[in-house]
């Protein structure tokens, strides 16, 4: 039999309906999508994700599966998703400090953050500033002028742990507030915040959800808060821009990326299906709190929000010598 016929009306086949190659290839997701969260399970950021993919899954039509690696301050999971097929089933969901500051503190990092793509910035949060009662302060001024009387024996401050939020954002206010503070980190804030209940450390920049009840209960004060705008679960609480240092803002991110390479058109449903998810009020709740806004950015705002801060945390970096293995 001559094939070749049949071959030629096939072809034209299929050119009479333009696109229907691309169509058969571009059903995504036709399968389960797979998120790494190289935090551990249980945390804010981890309870974020999960109450998001609820709604998301309802959009997608698939599955989200939740795939917690911690460990390396989230470059385990970050190596992981950035040697994964660029096919639109890997994602890796993290703070933005993987970006901003990894980068500038580990001499050998195990992926190359080109590698990975932002495909959203999905909320922002800041830290607060806290004191033990005993130190005797009740505002930035206050303890501004206490660090100055003490430089002869700084006060300490407690973080959860080195290149963290509140370790970069302590190290920040010190700089513009010309003061020196003695650093003592912990394996994460609630340990930290522990200790300066206890009076063993003077202050710390710690997360606004670890230290409210604290603050509530008069076993901590509340300075102030290291981002743009005051928190919600403490509105009484004065920015450290609003104490005096205008222009300080201290804002950290959940960020969704992506391995490099995944097509635009993936990369944009992706980011569709979240933004839907954070608009959802029980989600904009579940995230308020935690003491989290919600952005729900386009990928390039996020990629250049996470280039303009990983500039600042750079220099925070190189000026305290902070160098991490």
């Amino acid at each position: 039999m001559n094939f070749r016929p049949l071959l030629l009306a096939a072809t034209a086949a299929a050119a009479a309906v333009p696109g229907l190659s691309a169509q058969a290839q571009s059903h995504w997701p036709d399968k389960p999508i797979r998120v790494i969260v190289p935090l551990p399970p249980g945390g804010p950021s981890d309870i974020v994700l999960r109450s998001a993919a609820e709604k998301m899954q309802a959009t997608l039509k698939q599955p989200l599966v939740i795939d917690n690696k911690p460990g390396a301050a989230g470059n385990l999971g970050a190596a992981e998703a950035a040697r994964a097929a660029p096919d639109g089933y890997t994602w890796l969901w993290t703070t933005d400090t993987l970006l901003t500051v990894n980068p500038h503190v580990y001499p050998k990092l195990n992926f190359k953050p080109a590698d990975l793509q932002p495909v959203m910035r999905a909320s922002a949060f800041s830290q607060t500033l806290v004191c033990n009662p005993g130190v005797g302060v009740k505002s930035v001024p206050e303890l501004v002028a206490k660090a100055k009387a003490s430089a002869a024996k700084p006060l300490s401050y407690a973080s959860g742990g080195a290149g963290s939020p509140g370790h970069l954002s302590t190290e920040l206010f010190k700089s513009v507030a010309g003061i020196e503070l003695s650093h003592v980190p912990y394996k994460g804030p609630a340990p930290a915040m522990q200790d300066v209940i206890g009076g063993q450390v003077d202050c710390g920049f710690l997360a606004g959800p670890t230290v409210l009840p604290m603050v509530r209960a008069g076993k901590l004060v509340a300075l102030a808060v290291s981002g743009a705008r005051r928190s919600p679960l403490l509105p009484e609480v004065p920015t450290v821009a609003e104490a005096g240092y205008a222009g300080f803002d201290a804002t950290f991110s959940l960020v969704l990326y992506a391995p490099r390479g995944v097509p635009k058109a993936t990369l944009d449903a992706m980011n569709a299906a979240l933004a839907a998810a954070l608009k959802q009020p029980e989600v904009v709740e579940r995230l308020r709190q935690s003491d989290q806004e919600v952005v729900a950015s386009t990928p390039e705002a996020a990629a250049a929000r996470l280039e303009a801060d990983g500039k600042v945390w750079g220099a925070v970096a190189k000026k305290i010598g902070l160098q991490l293995d």
